[in-house]
């Protein structure tokens, strides 16, 4: 008896939607790239339970006839090859005809489509991987596909699945890769009715999908970039340095449409950027690389987000001519003309743009002598040693009263300029010398922009550069204002209303039902709601709209012990929880000007004393003139 047997077709399939079928993301993909090929000018995406109860992929392409709807569903039935020689020449989203077989094997699948102009059209069933159903359908403009149950008869599989909320991420992720590839294809998507994606065709100006993808505050900073080289053409757009991400999410590069991950094209986009950004930022590029199909081998990955450059130096060369040119041009900052018509966004793009190279790039000290550090101050454990202090990159911290500077959303250390006779101002980072804002500092600054859509920029008195961090700021305006409530300087507005039901640990529900009398007196009402659940009833002002569980968990492990009496001093922890969380709600977008004002207004009466959880304020502050001496 032979020990070796040919596999059944439905054996194979599985073990097909192993490689093509990873997660719900995957069949988003797979399906809406078959749409395009298809000539779809319009992509419908409708999810249910993360994508893994129901997805249905609608589209007004071509459609097929039923015969052809019938062979899709056999294992490398495609129209898009016909002989060995169109494999070096894929011009094609999908080309290997293994997605929707794969697909039908791990899930209940419906396929409804019809030609243009045909009577009929074909509905076809297939229940993980069995025998197809074919049968007649009213005739529709395009396909359908609808996906239900995924890896329901492949329970190894779904086990692996995250959570709802992650893998929806994934296929929100896939439709936006999708529609910043093909911005002349309208893309709209949505989970359980909810609207997560939606924009038209706008194949005039890309910058509207690529704000709809990333957001309406990227597109005033979106520079288009282009390089036309033999064999290869690179365009697109990148954001000015104002506009940065912490991670690499605003990066996307496509090669003939195609999203592809390929280490060296993001490690050239990097390095363009590298003399431009803060450290730890990252840059919002999007870019499209057109090369001759036979020049890229695309099928070197199951799901074909890697590939293959016949010339991957010239590819990489392209690419950083384009980026280089902008980055050296710097539009934002603006011509001339411009800045004499209007000033002031020059100003501020100026700004910006000076603190940025100041905050990365310098190195030295006022006098060429290295930077002073916490151990060179007045007073600290170096001072009077005369041993010498290696230079560290200068990058600005918080000041915190009693010494000791604080990381928070500013990473490093950083002791200001010192300059012979002149006594540092607030906000220069000397934590010993900075414990309280002269009256009236908060109120004189002029706002004047936004610093990688996070840190307002505003203008100081005399001509200095001064850059606030909103969440530090509104951390330390809420904690003040909690601690007057709690200690009868200040009247208790009434409560928030919240109404609100939580699931906790066991250990959280037991220290929140313990200090519930403390928690009343912060102004938080819960009630036990059964088992580990428990009932938000109310929040003081600024906790409306917190994530509830994250404040619970939180406030349950800062609550003093049952023994300990209820003052300021023993409910400290509690009220630095709800300050930072309330902060946080807050900063979660930019303030406008009028959020602005009001918050400057409160960091002139609130008391800089009592420490906060992620440092005190607020503040960098540089003159102006040293500022572009350094910048230079």
């Amino acid at each position: 008896m032979s020990r070796i047997a040919r596999l059944s077709d439905v054996l194979i399939n599985k073990i097909a939607a192993g490689e093509v079928v990873e997660r719900p993301a995957s069949v988003v993909k797979e399906l809406c790239e078959n749409s395009l090929d298809a000539g779809a000018r319009t992509v419908r995406v409708e999810l249910e339970a993360g994508g893994v109860g129901r997805i249905t992929i609608s589209d007004d392409g071509h459609g097929m006839s039923r015969e052809d709807a019938t062979l899709s569903l056999e294992r490398h039935a495609t129209s898009k090859l016909r002989e060995l020689d169109d494999l070096f020449h894929i011009d094609s989203m999908g080309f290997r005809g293994e997605a929707i077989p794969a697909i039908a094997s791990v899930s209940r699948f419906t396929l409804h489509t019809a030609e243009a102009d045909a009577h009929e059209g074909t509905k076809v069933t297939v229940e993980g991987g069995g025998p197809p159903t074919v049968e007649d359908a009213p005739p529709r403009v395009g396909t359908v596909i609808t996906v239900e149950d995924l890896f329901f008869n492949v329970p190894a599989r779904r086990k692996f699945m995250r959570q709802g909320a992650t893998e929806l991420k994934h296929c929100e992720e896939a439709v936006v890769r999708l529609a910043l590839a093909h911005p002349e294809v309208g893309f709209f998507a949505s989970h359980e009715g909810n609207e997560l994606f939606s924009s038209p065709a706008s194949e005039h100006d890309p910058r509207e999908r690529i704000a709809a993808a990333l957001g309406p505050a990227s597109f005033p900073h979106l520079f288009p970039v282009e390089e036309r080289r033999l064999g290869v053409v690179v365009t697109g757009y990148l954001a000015s340095p104002e506009y940065t991400l912490p991670n690499a999410r605003g990066l996307y590069t496509f090669v003939n449409r195609r999203y592809i991950r390929d280490r060296g094209l993001i490690s050239t986009v990097q390095r363009a950027f590298q003399d431009y950004l803060p450290a730890g930022r990252q840059p919002v590029v999007v870019l499209h690389i057109d090369v001759e199909p036979r020049a890229v081998d695309v099928n070197v990955h199951p799901q074909k987000m890697e590939v293959r450059f016949a010339d991957a130096r010239g590819v990489q060369d392209a690419v950083s001519a384009a980026l280089s040119r902008v980055l050296r041009a710097a539009p934002w900052l603006g011509s001339p003309e411009a800045q004499a018509a209007n000033p002031q966004p020059r100003d501020a793009a100026h700004y910006a743009h000076a603190v940025e190279r100041f905050l990365t790039r310098a190195q030295e000290a006022t006098w060429g002598a290295p930077l002073p550090t916490a151990m060179d101050a007045p007073g600290g454990p170096g001072a009077g040693s005369g041993a010498s202090t290696p230079s560290r990159p200068l990058t600005p911290s918080y000041f915190t009263p009693g010494g000791g500077a604080q990381g928070g959303a500013f990473p490093g250390p950083f002791q200001g300029p010192q300059v012979p006779g002149r006594t540092p101002a607030f906000g220069e980072a000397q934590p010993q010398l900075n414990e309280a804002p002269p009256p009236g500092y908060f109120a004189a600054l002029r706002p004047m922009g936004l610093l990688g859509s996070r840190f307002h920029v505003c203008e100081g008195p005399g001509g200095t550069l001064v850059v606030l961090d909103p969440h530090a700021a509104l951390e330390r305006a809420r904690l003040t204002s909690y601690l007057r409530r709690l200690d009868g300087d200040a009247k208790a507005p009434p409560p928030s209303l919240f109404g609100t039901t939580v699931d906790l640990s066991l250990a959280a529900v037991k220290a929140l039902v313990d200090g519930r009398e403390a928690l009343l007196k912060l102004g938080v009402d819960v009630e036990p709601f059964g088992g580990t659940a428990l009932a938000l009833k109310s929040v003081p002002p600024g906790l409306e709209g917190v994530e509830p569980r994250a404040l619970l968990e939180a406030l349950s492990r800062a609550l003093p012990p049952r023994s300990a009496p209820l003052d300021v001093t023993s409910l400290a922890e509690a009220v630095r929880v709800m300050a930072c969380h309330a902060a946080r709600r807050a900063s979660s977008s930019p303030l406008t000007d009028a959020q602005l004002r009001a918050l400057l207004g409160e960091l002139d009466r609130a008391d800089f004393t009592p420490p906060c959880t992620h440092g005190t304020v607020v503040v960098l502050e540089m003159p102006l003139l040293e500022l572009e001496r350094r910048a230079r």
